[in-house]
């Protein structure tokens, strides 16, 4: 067996080396925008914009209702639209248990009369012992436990997202993302879910508590987040030693 597992670790260290070479002085690459799902979608013309038939006065007023008019509603609605996401999350949560039990017990048998057999008995008994505490059990045990739990985030950030699809009762399935390269750590950041169009604010922004199925990571890659990973002989050996 362990024959068997030195060239395996050894090719996967290898692999992994090699891996990791081709970006030693280069700055990670951003990811390709072109042929994502937030380009077809803004590729995609959407639902026609509803038009009624004005004269050449209603169509200069300013309060007409549409939608490219100067006081019209510019909030996302159709596939390819961009709304802006505000993710502002400040939780603070602390949790704190104990627990305590303990229980003692015992049990004393003594047989100092019996028809006179336990003095016979006692005769040929050595020294010191005797049948007149015959059996005696005494158990003791107790446990304590305690626990806490402390956390607390804090993030805010602001993307915009597409509107890549409009599903069959109006809900608007939305996707965005975000990357900032800093010398060579890029910064990546990535929001998903379900929101309700009325849920949309005036500004065209939607604070992440209103998504429904939210999926937001933010993180990065390059050097200084793989120089805080373990070695892939660390992950491999903390995945197959027992102890």
């Amino acid at each position: 067996m362990l024959k068997r597992l030195v060239p395996l670790m050894g090719l996967i260290a290898l692999t992994s080396g090699c891996g990791r070479s081709s970006a030693i002085g280069r700055v990670p690459d951003f990811t390709p925008v072109q042929d994502g799902l937030e380009q077809r979608a803004m590729f995609d013309p959407g639902l026609p914009i509803y038009t009624e038939r004005y004269s050449p006065l209603d169509q200069a007023s300013l309060w007409t209702s549409g939608q490219r008019s100067l006081l019209g509603d510019r909030r996302a609605i159709k596939r390819g639209d961009i709304t802006t996401v505000v993710i502002e999350i400040d939780d603070k949560a602390e949790i704190s248990n104990t627990s305590s039990r303990s229980r003692s017990g015992s049990e004393s048998l003594g047989v100092p009369q019996l028809f006179g057999i336990p003095q016979r008995i006692n005769e040929r008994l050595p020294e010191g012992a005797s049948m007149d505490s015959a059996v005696s059990i005494g158990s003791n045990s107790a446990s304590s436990g305690d626990g806490s739990v402390r956390r607390n985030e804090k993030l805010t950030l602001r993307v915009a997202a597409t509107v890549v699809d409009v599903l069959p009762n109006g809900t608007l399935s939305i996707q965005g993302s975000q990357e900032v390269r800093v010398n060579f750590e890029m910064r990546e950041l990535l929001v998903t879910g379900f929101v309700r169009p009325e849920d949309i604010s005036r500004q065209n922004e939607i604070t992440y508590d209103k998504i429904a199925a939210a999926r937001v990571s933010y993180g990065g890659r390059g050097q200084i987040t793989d120089m805080q990973q373990p070695r892939i002989g660390q992950q491999v050996l903390d995945a197959v030693l027992p102890f």
